[in-house]
């Protein structure tokens, strides 16, 4: 029995199938950025990227818990 993916990371397969880039792409872009707080990372890449709110929101929710556990 698999687990199901819960939160953030439920949003990636929709994300890496609308957008065409693959999840580790737009992290990287994400952890690149000289912005650091979640609505700014959020607005950049709606605007920028042309990502929805709730993908974007995911993107860089999770990508800035995993660099905070570094």
């Amino acid at each position: 029995m698999s687990d199901t993916v819960k939160g953030p990371a439920s949003y990636f397969p929709s994300i890496e199938k609308k957008y065409g880039r693959p999840v580790a792409e737009w992290k990287s872009l994400i952890s690149s950025s000289p912005l650091t707080k979640h609505m700014e990372l959020v607005a950049w890449l709606k605007a920028e990227h042309g990502l929805g709110h709730g993908h974007a929101s995911a993107l860089v929710a999770h990508t800035l818990a995993e660099n905070s556990e570094r």
